[in-house]
């Protein structure tokens, strides 16, 4: 394009003039993009939700104020890691731990509580004072040595100190509590006019006549209860269906279980086992030696070759081989294998390697002789000067049973020493190969009672006497290979492909239409908590709950997830926010109660009668007596626990009756036939201890529970710990 010169000056002039305005508009243009990078950097506040506006994503709580660091709280998390417990188990340990330190710890700074140096040291002397490590030649607690400790590990070990300062501060911590929670029990008293009152409400005594119209008497089916009168019922009881928020799911599960087919093939690996095989290899065919021709002293190899267990080389009796195979394998010659046979979640097959005649249990005895290697640094003998020792005190004690408790006592290093040797029975039953030396158990197994001799073990030489057998029977040494039943590739491939057709199909379907169509099991869960790990019927399932809490996740969405045994398939049903119950879930209880409170009115508004005996004729029911009720334990003979009842009958005269009273099992006419007062007494002190008692013990299962529900408890675990 070609331009004009009038064309190109009006261009000019026009940009000319407009940087001429920028410049005499400088003051106005800085404000207008100083308001421009405000609102930017206020729109990022709010998106982010920084901590201008809500708490920061690295604090896992707040108590009273105080912050609860997501480092501190994983460090300490990441301390306690324990196989028995998942990650989420201990998390809410931790949390609950670090809850209760914030809130005792307001209590403390409130009321200038602290340890002091000396009580520290006092308490320090109080834990570790049976510590060997902080103890001096005499066995008494040295604080230097403590105090040595302490230098040492400040000097070569930021963490281990660090761990140490923990430590004291639990120490410290657990003072404080003990101390505060004596300040709250000595100023836990009862007085001489509560002792009063206590010994009135166990004394005073009514009896009664009166007639019950029980609510059972009316049937549930015919009180009709509305959704509006659930809602009513909830707002006027909100602590009670007040809840966290939740999410209901449902799932089906594919599990990889191994099919007909694969359990065949497991099978036929087994057999092909026990019979042998033709193999080619290198050009030519090998034979494979079978396990049922294998010659017993190859059965251990054999087994750890081919087995999913190890070979275990040890002796049984007939009543702790497995029920499935005990009387099989009881007739087997030496040498014959029976199965294959199926147990649990294996297939098996079994060698009978060899019988004896044993005892169940043996009594013996050892003197020890370690050499260096098989024991502590401090011992330096050889292994042939060990030897020589052993045969040397072997001819001095194996005819004279006080000389070979004399030595043993004198020379013996572990617990046998001052037990004359005697390591006590051994039973075949329970012996462990892993645990007790195999050279020794066999020594005591195989040999007669009163056999001694120097037996060598991985801990040095000993001579060992077998002082007494009993319970001989016989026993069984097996060799047996077992195969886990576990599902093929192919088997795996099948079940992922079925898995995949149902979410592809309940993608535009309704979800238990297809898993009805499909044959499959539509598993629900209620009210999923945002900190559960446990899905029931699945396990722990960390990841499905956060799915089912993430933001974008709405009603309806599916997702697969990977399970230990497969897959499972899940759709959120509900959303149930923070606040009150929704009223299919306070159904539950509501619906009991309003139901009580629709047949009391149904029974008191068709009720006209004003004594028992109209009552009970008008309503098909008997007038009952009650004798010697009191307001300490609320209950009626023949009718239950009716705190109200009781207590209308304690607010009349002898004679007197009461109107209709809705009581917790029904509805009933009251009247007093006898008032007994409480006998007087010139002292009410021991009631008045009683009262204190229980108070204490309120102060002890109580005191923390209510302080830490007056806190002020902010917790942001479900934000910043996954």
């Amino acid at each position: 394009m070609v331009f004009s010169p009038t064309i190109f000056h009006k261009i000019y002039f026009n940009q000319m003039a407009i940087l001429n305005k920028i410049r005499q508009k400088t003051a106005v243009l800085i404000l207008v993009i100083a308001l421009a990078l405000f609102a930017f950097i206020l729109s990022g506040l709010f998106d982010s939700q920084s901590s201008l506006f809500s708490k920061s994503p690295n604090v896992v709580a707040t108590i009273n104020g105080k912050d609860i660091s997501r480092e501190q709280f994983m460090a300490q998390v990441e301390a306690q890691q324990n196989p028995n417990a998942t990650s989420n188990q201990i998390m809410n340990q931790v949390y609950e731990a670090q809850v209760r330190k914030a809130v005792m710890e307001t209590q403390f700074d409130a009321l200038g509580l602290n340890v002091g140096r000396e009580q520290m040291r006092d308490l320090l002397r109080t834990n570790l004072a049976n510590s060997p490590q902080f103890q001096n030649a005499d066995g008494i607690y040295d604080e230097a040595k403590l105090n040595e400790y302490i230098a040492n590990l400040k000097a070569t070990s930021p963490e281990a100190y660090q761990q140490w300062v923990d430590y004291e501060n639990n120490v410290s911590g657990g003072a404080l509590q003990q101390t505060y929670f004596n300040l709250v029990k000595a100023a836990t008293t009862a007085t001489l006019a509560e002792g009063a009152l206590e010994h009135k409400l166990e004394g005073d005594k009514v009896d009664i006549k009166f007639v019950q119209i029980p609510f059972s008497s009316i049937v549930d089916s015919t009180i009709e209860v509305s959704k509006s009168d659930i809602k009513s019922y909830i707002e006027k009881n909100k602590k009670k269906y007040e809840v966290e928020a939740s999410r209901n799911l449902q799932y089906v599960k594919f599990e990889e279980v191994a099919s007909v087919e694969d359990e065949e093939e497991v099978q036929n690996k087994l057999i092909k086992l026990i019979t042998g095989s033709l193999e080619y290899n290198n050009g030519k065919n090998d034979t494979i030696a079978g396990f049922a021709n294998m010659n017993v002293d190859k059965a251990e190899s054999f087994v750890n070759e081919n087995s999913d267990a190890k070979f275990v080389d040890k002796f049984v009796y007939a009543n702790t081989i497995s029920p499935t195979i005990k009387d099989s394998v009881s007739r087997l010659n030496v040498g014959d294998v029976y199965g294959p046979y199926k147990e649990g979640k294996t297939f098996k097959i079994t060698k009978l390697l060899d019988r004896k005649q044993l005892a169940d249990s043996i009594q013996s005895s050892h003197i020890i002789i370690p050499f260096a290697g098989t024991a502590g640094p401090d011992i330096t003998r050889t292994k042939e000067e060990a030897k020589k020792m052993a045969d040397s005190i072997f001819s001095l004690v194996k005819n004279n049973k006080e000389k070979y408790a004399e030595v043993a006592n004198e020379i013996n290093t572990d617990g046998t020493k001052g037990k004359d040797g005697s390591i006590g029975w051994v039973r075949l039953t329970t012996y462990n190969p892993a645990a007790f030396d195999p050279d020794f158990a066999n020594f005591l197994f195989f040999n007669d009672k009163g056999s001694i001799d120097v037996v060598l073990t991985k801990f040095g030489y000993h001579i060992i006497r077998i002082d007494d057998k009993k319970n001989v029977d016989t026993a069984y040494k097996l060799a047996t290979i077992e195969r886990k039943i576990e599902p093929s590739t192919e088997t795996e491939d099948k079940i992922f492909r079925v898995a995949s057709n149902f979410e592809v199909s309940v993608e535009d379907k309704d979800f238990q239409e297809v898993a009805k169509e499909a044959n499959l099991q539509v598993n629900p869960v209620s009210a999923v908590k945002v900190l559960d790990e446990n899905i029931p019927g699945v396990g722990n399932q960390r990841q499905i709950v956060r799915w089912s809490f993430e933001d974008g996740t709405k009603v309806g969405a599916l997702k697969r997830f990977s399970t230990p045994t497969g897959y499972v398939i899940v759709q959120v049903t509900g959303k149930n926010e923070a606040g009150l119950m929704n009223v299919q879930d306070a159904s539950v209880t509501a619906l009991p109660a309003i139901r009580k409170e629709k047949k009391a009115k149904l029974i008191k508004d068709r009720i006209n009668a004003s004594t028992l005996e109209d009552l009970a004729a008008a309503e098909n029911q008997t007038v009952k007596t009650a004798s010697a009720i009191n307001m300490k334990n609320p209950t009626i003979a023949g009718a239950g626990r009716e705190p109200l009842v009781v207590g209308t009958a304690f607010g009349l005269e002898e004679g007197e009756t009461s109107k209709l009273v809705t009581g917790t099992n029904g509805v009933y006419m009251v009247q007093v036939t006898k008032k007994t007062p409480a006998v007087e007494l010139d002292n009410y002190q021991s009631f008045a201890n009683q009262v204190g008692t229980q108070k204490l013990n309120t102060v002890t299962t109580r005191l923390y529970n209510a302080l830490k529900e007056s806190a002020d408890i902010e917790d942001n675990r479900a934000n910043t710990v996954q």
